[in-house]
Formats: structure tokens, C-alpha cells, sequence
């Protein structure tokens, strides 16, 4: 009888570029929003940063499920983040609207487009602090604002009036004072849930289910505005619970 050879086999290469592949389809995402805003397609754009975000919630998902996680794709994934959540977001708003300052004279020009540039450099201090943070933060909470959600905040804002009909011209001044406000609460200190338990195999509650399935619902009737407010109340979720831990602690000293 011949020996058995117990040698593992080594693991199908396709396994280990399926999220590598995801992470790219995210990053063209985003390189294929700048390129529309461009052109003045705003609505491709919008939808595209979004769709970024889609393939960014997977990749990662499917590298742990196949146990393909690796260093590379930890980098790759995080230089693809900052173009597609920073340098996209920033891009097609100054197209859509920031750069729109320039009719109020050559410092409000250079307001708009430093307004760009700061959301820019923001997105990737959060993301360099996030990289920096991996297993030393408690992971049910994200430090700062996450950049994805920061994008789709700057991204329903601008879907959703253009799809009222506004022009990004007749919201620059409301424009530039988001994109300050979400650069600014990436790099911030406020706390945000991640939606992630204590423990690894946690279940998910049932009605955090059907909140999902509501939402998926509401989303395929009207994406603009279903994506803004889901992305604003996300947003505010910070300050509001900073501002209640900030009154439940003087109860407990009082």
C-alpha cells in the first residue's frame, strides 16, 4: 500500500486575487467619478463613488472568508480608499459645485478649491491613523468619521439637490462648508459605531435585519435622497452621542 501523501495543497491563486480584484473594481469606481465630473455626467459620478463603497464593504468581507487576507491587500485596499473616498468625493464636488467660488472673485476661488484639497489631505491622515490603530482600538467603534461614509454624506448631499434641481453653483457657500465639516470630523476624535460586536461570531440582531432590508427597499425606490439621509444620520451620530456621554458623565459626578 502506498504512503499518503498528507502535504496540504496549496491554495488556488484565484482565491487570493478575488479581493485584490474587488479592491480594484472599487478604485475604478473612483477613478471613473473624476473622469465623469469631468465631463459634467454629475449623476454617474455620484452613483460611481457609491458604488466604490459597495465593492469596498466586500473585498475585505471576502478575504477573511477565504482566508486570503494579507498585507498587500491591507495596503492595496487603503491606497484605493484614498482614491476613491478622498480624491473622488473632493473632485466631483469642486466640479459640481466648489469651483463655482471662482464668480465671487479670485479668494473665494481659492477657498473652494483649498476646501477640495483639505477634505484630500484629511482622508488620508484617517486613513494612515485607521492603518495605525488595527488591533489596539476597540473594534465596535471607528475613531473619526470613516471615510467611505464621509464620501457618501459629500456625495447624497450633492445627488440628492441635484436631483431637486439645484445647481452645485447655487450651493457653493452650503458646498464648501461640508466639505470642511466632513474633512474635519475624519480626523476628529468622535466616536462611531462600526456595527460590529464584542465577539467574532456575534449574530446580527433581527431587527437590525429588518432595518437592512427596509432600507435596501427604500434604496431601490429613491437612491439620491434614501443614500443622504442614511449617510447624515450616520454623520451626526458622532456629535449626538459625544454630547450625551458628555451629559451622562455630570449625572453620575452630580
Amino acid at each position: 500500500m502506498e504512503p499518503v501523501d498528507e502535504t496540504p495543497r496549496p491554495r488556488s491563486r484565484h482565491i487570493y486575487l478575488l479581493p485584490n480584484l474587488l479592491t480594484t473594481c472599487g478604485l475604478f469606481s473612483g477613478f471613473y467619478a473624476i473622469l465623469s465630473a469631468a465631463s459634467g455626467r454629475f449623476e454617474h459620478a455620484f452613483a460611481a463613488v457609491f458604488v466604490a463603497g459597495v465593492f469596498d464593504g466586500v473585498d475585505g468581507r471576502v478575504a477573511r472568508l477565504t482566508g486570503s487576507s494579507s498585507e498587500f491587500g491591507v495596503q492595496y485596499d487603503s491606497l484605493a480608499d484614498l482614491v476613491s473616498f478622498g480624491m473622488a468625493p473632493a473632485l466631483v464636488m469642486y466640479h459640481w459645485s466648489l469651483s463655482g467660488m471662482r464668480t465671487d472673485g479670485p479668494i473665494a476661488a481659492k477657498i473652494g478649491w483649498c476646501a477640495a484639497f483639505l477634505y484630500v489631505a484629511c482622508a488620508a491622515l484617517r486613513l494612515a491613523r485607521f492603518n495605525t490603530q488595527v488591533g489596539v482600538v476597540d473594534k465596535r467603534w471607528f475613531i473619526g468619521l470613516n471615510s467611505p461614509s464621509s464620501a457618501g454624506l459629500m456625495m447624497g448631499f450633492a445627488w440628492a439637490f441635484h436631483d431637486w434641481g439645484w445647481s452645485g453653483e447655487e450651493l457653493r457657500y452650503f458646498a464648501v462648508a461640508l466639505t470642511i465639516a466632513c474633512a474635519l470630523m475624519m480626523v476628529s476624535r468622535l466616536r462611531y459605531t462600526s456595527f460590529k460586536g464584542e465577539r467574532k461570531n456575534e449574530r446580527v440582531p433581527f431587527w437590525v435585519m429588518l432595518l437592512i432590508v427596509g432600507f435596501l427597499g427604500a434604496l431601490m425606490i429613491d437612491p439620491p435622497h434614501v443614500l443622504f439621509f442614511a449617510a447624515a444620520s450616520y454623520a451626526v451620530s458622532g456629535p449626538l452621542y459625544w454630547v450625551w456621554n458628555k451629559l451622562r458623565r455630570k449625572e453620575i459626578a452630580a
